[in-house]
């Protein structure tokens, strides 16, 4: 997998206690790395990274990516090969609660993990992830390339416009000379679920919330349209593209896309019909009420163009929506019902995933 760049590489991810970075820490531990995290919490109850039992598997360090200080000592000390950056404030509703929290964990910490990087002194591949928000959405029908105007009408897409527009400059700034010693590219994914995401105000955890406690969910944006996608997804694309610098500068100081197949733009009220016949409801009326009450603006279409991932990197999406969303319902099925060992499940599914990716062909699987 890979080209086997990963085994025996010392990698750092930020922001590795939370949904999207355990995944990544249990992806990266099966691939042979050695695997240190730097976060500030244990962001949600119940939390995947303690569920899964991740503390015993990674080198995990407690800190704020808003402290310079403490970025760089992690990277002085751990002196990593890779860095992800996911340390993020990630939820659109919190931006409207906490703008200012918001804009100094998704732009000064996106900073420091930079400077971090130029003060390093040693040669290190970096991923910076950002998220499919930082384009300004002006509801377009065709998918949001690389190029594409950055910016947002919300103060969560802001900050991760933001984020880009920093990335970009210490590239160019402090990256970009032949003899540097970093190479790094930015990384836009969006509407990922999977298993283990407790987040606030995401619909399929509130539907697992709910359904595990014998309620429905309330919808309040039923024809919602997402290319909704399994987070394996653009973690695939993640360390296609980290692999993909190691071996080529070239790449370095670009930004990439990571969606889903265009089959799986799915209503929100589509997606819940799906899920909840994986809980054996009888019918969807059991699982969800509609009320179309909307507290705050949420994009009615967003989507991505990935043909620059595919041309330059040769990355594909690999699942399909019914098995995308048979690995959803599962994980959080077999969490509430069977209370499974849910670090074993989820290292089963990333098998699966790597499995079914390798019998397509996937450039990424050699």
């Amino acid at each position: 997998m890979f080209d086997n760049i990963y085994r025996g590489k010392k990698v750092l991810i930020t922001g590795h206690t939370g949904f999207k970075g355990t995944w990544l820490a249990c992806w990266l531990l099966k691939l042979g790395a050695r695997v240190a995290g730097l976060s500030d919490c244990i962001p949600t109850q119940p939390s995947i990274f303690e569920v899964t039992g991740m503390a015993g598997h990674v080198e995990h360090h407690v800190g704020d990516v808003r402290d310079l200080a403490t970025v760089q000592n992690v990277l002085a000390a751990f002196e990593p090969d890779f860095v992800f950056h996911l340390a993020a404030q990630p939820i659109v509703s919190v931006s409207y609660e906490a703008p200012v929290d918001t804009i100094t964990t998704n732009v000064i910490g996106t900073t420091n993990v930079l400077e971090a990087l130029r003060r390093l002194d040693r040669e290190c591949v970096a991923v910076m992830i950002t998220s499919d928000k930082c384009y300004e959405n002006v509801e377009w029908l065709w998918g949001y390339r690389e190029t594409d105007h950055i910016g947002g009408r919300d103060v969560y897409s802001g900050s991760k416009g933001a984020a880009e527009v920093i990335i970009h400059a210490y590239y160019y700034s402090f990256f970009r000379a032949p003899d540097s010693k970093v190479r790094l590219a930015s990384g836009r994914a969006g509407n990922v679920i999977g298993g283990g995401d407790w987040a606030r105000d995401r619909i399929v955890v509130d539907c697992m919330r709910n359904w595990s406690e014998g309620r429905k969910v309330e919808i309040r944006s039923p024809q919602a349209t997402r290319p909704w996608q399994h987070v394996l997804e653009p973690l695939s694309g993640y360390l296609a593209l980290g692999a993909a610098l190691q071996r080529d500068r070239a790449l370095s100081g670009e930004a990439f896309n990571f969606g889903p197949r265009a089959e799986q733009n799915r209503t929100v009220l589509e997606l819940l019909g799906d899920l909840s016949r994986h809980w054996h409801f009888a019918s969807p009326d059991q699982a969800y009420d509609v009320t179309g009450n909307i507290p705050f603006h949420e994009a009615g279409l967003l989507k991505l163009n990935c043909d620059k991932a595919l041309f330059q990197l040769r990355w594909e999406a690999n699942l399909n929506y019914e098995t995308c969303v048979r690995l959803v319902s599962d994980w959080y099925y077999r969490y509430y019902r069977e209370a499974a060992d849910m670090h074993a499940l989820t290292m089963a599914q990333i098998g699966e995933f790597e499995a079914l990716a390798t019998q397509r062909g996937l450039a990424w699987t050699r």
